[in-house]
């Protein structure tokens, strides 16, 4: 091989491995699903601005924020959203666990109540079109027909006017409340509002202990108004379970991937994971890549 061979050969080389680097990246930027990241990830040693920035920067389009009940940090949010970009895509209501709309507790329902009432003036102030929220918990005091009885009548008589006031959407997440354990529960919860104020909010990670992320995907179908995504690794023979970085749990991520296209899903996903500095908010931005992409989201040169 002469000289100009080998230059040829080593830049040709070279240019297929940017070119295969950027292949997951390229493949994102055509996906309908938006990327979107919790605000408790980034440092929060940071300033407001300088974490949305942060965000921005390593490859993020939207952020979804908890419920902030203090008007000044909620107007230094939305300046931090128009002078980054960064678009608030959700609000995650706060209160739903500490006072279940379930409660047989008048005053725990009305606790519950207004941190929704605030979550939705969140979102409307920030533009956000989604507030998610655990409808109910189901424990020794309250059993799975109460649950469902209460949060709907709550739900409907005293939610879902201001909702349909301000236009922004309540999404019934599924989780670790003993409530809602399959997609046609949740299908079926979600339907008897019709409204088209109420979906559902598919978190992929929350229903592994019992079903698949991408059965599920399908089953509630159009239903689906956002996603949250993070892995789950589950030790049955030992019976012990933890939360994982993208692709290094138990889901079938291109199996996920596929559900997605199967059912038309076009919306934002947000990752829902531990926090850490700009290199690992970096390989969580291009893990998501990946599986945007349709393939496994691991680290790079894994």
């Amino acid at each position: 091989m002469t000289t100009t061979d080998r230059r040829v050969f080593l830049e040709t080389a070279l240019a297929a491995s940017a070119i295969a680097a950027l292949r997951p990246r390229a493949a994102a930027a055509a996906s309908p699903i938006r990327k979107a990241v919790e605000l408790s990830m980034l440092p929060k040693e940071l300033g407001l601005r300088e974490r949305f920035q942060l965000a921005k920067d390593v490859g993020f389009e939207g952020i979804e924020i908890q419920t902030v009940s203090d008007p000044k940090e909620a107007d230094e949010i939305k300046d931090a959203s128009q002078k980054t970009g960064l678009v608030i895509h959700s609000v995650m209501n706060a209160e739903h666990w500490r006072s279940p709309l379930s409660s047989a507790d008048p005053a725990v329902v009305a606790k519950s109540v207004a941190g929704m009432e605030t979550s939705l003036r969140n979102a409307k102030l920030w533009g956000a079109e989604t507030v998610l929220l655990v409808p109910a918990v189901v424990n020794p005091e309250t059993g799975y027909q109460d649950a469902w009885t209460r949060s709907q009548k709550v739900i409907r008589e005293r939610i879902l006017p201001l909702a349909s006031e301000l236009k922004v959407i309540v999404g019934i997440e599924e989780v670790w409340n003993k409530f809602l354990l399959s997609p046609l529960e949740l299908n079926k919860y979600v339907d008897e509002f019709a409204s088209p104020w109420v979906r559902a909010y598919v978190d992929v990670g929350n229903m592994v202990f019992y079903g698949y992320p991408q059965d599920w995907i399908r089953t509630v179908g159009k239903r689906t108004v956002r996603l949250h995504l993070k892995d789950f690794k589950l030790d049955r023979p030992n019976g012990k379970f933890e939360w994982k970085n993208l692709g290094e749990g138990d889901i079938d991520w291109p199996e996920v991937r596929k559900a997605l296209n199967d059912v038309g899903y076009q919306g934002w996903a947000t990752v829902e994971l531990s926090g850490g500095d700009a290199a690992y908010l970096k390989d969580v931005s291009a893990r998501f890549d990946r599986f945007l992409a349709g393939e496994k989201p691991v680290a790079a040169g894994a």
